[in-house]
Formats: C-alpha cells, sequence, structure tokens
C-alpha cells in the first residue's frame, strides 16, 4: 500500500519572528536593499510561503554611510507628486542623502518588494535610523536571548524518567 503524502501549510500562529540588526555603513545601495527585502518577506526561512508576512523585523542603522557606485549621486532622480496640478517635484540622490538618508533605503527596499497589501504590510517591519543609535535595543535583546536558549536547549538533550 502506498501511504498518501499531505502538503504542509503553515498557520499563522507557527511563523516566529526575529528581529535583526543590520549595519549599512559602507555597503552598496541596491545590493543591500535586495538582502532587507528577501529578509523582510521570509524568503531565508526554510517554512517560507509567499501569501503570508513570516520574515524577519530589520532595523538598519548607519543609513548615512551608505555607498553607491557610479555616478548615480547626481544622475539617480526621485520623483513625487504633491497631487496638485504641476506638482511634479524631483530631487536627485545627493539631495536626498543630505536631507533623509534614511528614505533611500526605505524607497531602494519598497521597490523591491511586492505591490500589494502584504508588500505594503512587510515594509512596516523595516526601521531604518540615520546613526548607529535605535531604539529598539530590548527587542533584539530578547530574540537574541531567546534563540540562546532555544540553541542551549536544543543541543543538551532533556533526560526523561
Amino acid at each position: 500500500m502506498l501511504k498518501r503524502m499531505t502538503t504542509y501549510s503553515l498557520k499563522g500562529g507557527d511563523i516566529e519572528k526575529d528581529w535583526r540588526v543590520v549595519d549599512a555603513d559602507g555597503q552598496t545601495l541596491g545590493r543591500l536593499a535586495s538582502e532587507l527585502a528577501s529578509i523582510l518577506r521570509g524568503k531565508h526561512k526554510p517554512t517560507y510561503s509567499p501569501h503570508l508576512d513570516m520574515g524577519d523585523n530589520v532595523v538598519v542603522v548607519n543609513a548615512e554611510k551608505i555607498k553607491v557606485t557610479g555616478k548615480k549621486m547626481a544622475d539617480k532622480i526621485y520623483y513625487r507628486h504633491t497631487g496638485y496640478m504641476g506638482g511634479l517635484k524631483q530631487q536627485t540622490l545627493q539631495e536626498l542623502m543630505a536631507k533623509h538618508p534614511t528614505r533611500v533605503v526605505e524607497l531602494a527596499v519598497r521597490g523591491m518588494l511586492p505591490k500589494n497589501r502584504l508588500g505594503r504590510k512587510t515594509l512596516r517591519h523595516l526601521k531604518v535610523y540615520a546613526g548607529p543609535d535605535h531604539p529598539h535595543v530590548a527587542q533584539v535583546n530578547a530574540t537574541s536571548k531567546r534563540n540562546i536558549e532555544g540553541e542551549l536547549t536544543a543541543a543538551a538533550p532533556t533526560e526523561s524518567k
């Protein structure tokens, strides 16, 4: 007799979200953004499901020290519209880095996420800060403590009597 195989489907309560801190100092914008988008979606996990929000929370620090290749600082232009007639505004990457360095990373990651409800929900788990300090120390420490405890309990088998 053949045994029937069933497809494993992950439930919403089975998803474990971790907190990760990424230092953007000296990293290339596009390469960093693609890695962050993958982590935010949860593609690094073996239980990845494209229809669920199962990615980790990501904190990016030192966004002001990010680098780009070529002449993108002067040539790359970001467009936005005010909603009024003739309200198309444009800024170069250099101008945007001077005013809002966090927005550059957020826009790069946003462009690599799906353009739907799940993509908008996923983007909420990205926190970007211009300097090295961030207010999510407690969450990051709690996650690392949980991971260490999980590794310790998994490494040392418990004896049952």
